[in-house]
């Protein structure tokens, strides 16, 4: 079973002026002549790791990875609570995501993304698809509120004893509202007691839901963890400023894109079927399950299949998009 490429350090690195007061981290990797690739985390406020950079050749590709504003190295940090987040939004990412592409001369690139980073790779491509070449997603969710309240409520009936201590994080007298809403205020009062609660206890259930994968260290680190769930409760309360199925609705414009979806079948999220649905509704793309895999991009039959598509994409010859027929979605395959 093939794993991911050896560690590898970037040959450049910088910080971005994106506006609003934002710096954002960037670096390349691999060969500067290389196919380019840029990597989405996930979250939103995860950052980037060094382990991202190895899920593509870095032989044949140009991998360029950057931090998300306000976390990662990106500055100013979410951790910091005088930190604002009013600029840090989707479409905000998105003219991120150009102004980096522009910056770094790149005409084309590949979009390589996981969870969270499959709807910034979605929302990207269905705006400015003359700029993407392939994509490879993995973990997959296309932002609808009815994701984001299966992984804050409806996931509570399987992990009840976890949720009951998530909910009681909150004032009863929110509990039976939107759980991304409440604790976001929490993460914003003014005591630095109540915001690490929140944010432990945000981070906890976070762990909770993922029972196919060993804890992640970096909830133990308060910066990361306070970071991490005032950004993601800060987009799930305002639906990641997506229209309700708009990326679904959308994907026809990816038509001529081609596209893997790799999905574990153990994965919580395809309770609501959204791979299949993107699966269907995106010309071109093949889903790619992996038995007995859940939310874990480390496991090894993920990690085979991503490093198998990229390495696909690799070997494809470069063509004109146009030059690409509208192409039915591929029959799901398992690994």
């Amino acid at each position: 079973m093939a794993g991911r490429y050896p560690e590898i350090e970037p040959y450049e690195h910088g910080m971005l002026d994106v506006g609003d007061g934002n710096l954002v981290y960037w670096e390349s990797c691999g060969n500067p002549a290389g196919k380019p690739a840029v990597v989405l985390h996930g979250g939103p406020g995860s950052g980037c790791t060094t382990g991202a950079r190895r899920y593509l050749d870095p032989g044949a590709y140009r991998v360029i990875l950057f931090d998300q504003r306000g976390c990662g190295r990106s500055t100013p940090h979410a951790s910091d609570p005088r930190t604002g987040l009013a600029s840090n939004t989707t479409p905000h990412l998105l003219a991120d995501m150009e102004l980096l592409r522009r910056h770094l001369e790149v005409d084309r690139w590949l979009l390589f993304g996981s969870s969270w980073g499959s709807v910034l790779g979605l929302a990207y491509a269905e705006r400015h698809p003359e700029r993407v070449s392939e994509m490879v997603l993995g973990g997959i969710a296309t932002g609808r509120r009815a994701e984001t309240e299966l992984l804050t409520r409806g996931l509570g009936r399987l992990f009840p004893e976890a949720w009951a201590r998530f909910r009681d994080g909150v004032p009863a007298a929110d509990r039976g509202g939107d759980l991304a809403d409440a604790y976001h205020r929490l993460l914003g009062d003014p005591d630095p007691a109540v915001r690490a609660k929140a944010a432990r206890d945000w981070c906890d259930w976070e762990v909770a839901i993922v029972p196919t994968s060993p804890p992640n260290p970096r909830y133990e680190r308060p910066a990361f963890r306070l970071a991490f769930a005032r950004i993601v409760t800060h987009y799930w309360r305002h639906g990641s400023w997506l229209e309700e199925g708009a990326l679904l609705e959308g994907a026809a414009a990816l038509t001529g894109i081609p596209g893997t979806l790799v999905q574990g079948s153990l994965d919580l999220g395809n309770l609501l079927g959204t791979p299949w649905e993107l699966n269907h509704a995106w010309p071109g793309s093949e889903l790619v399950l992996v038995d007995d895999a859940g939310h874990d991009h480390g496991h090894p039959g993920i990690v085979e299949a991503l490093v198998a598509a990229t390495d696909r994409f690799a070997d494809r010859p470069a063509a004109p998009r146009w030059a690409a027929g509208p192409r039915g979605a591929t029959p799901e395959t398992r690994v």
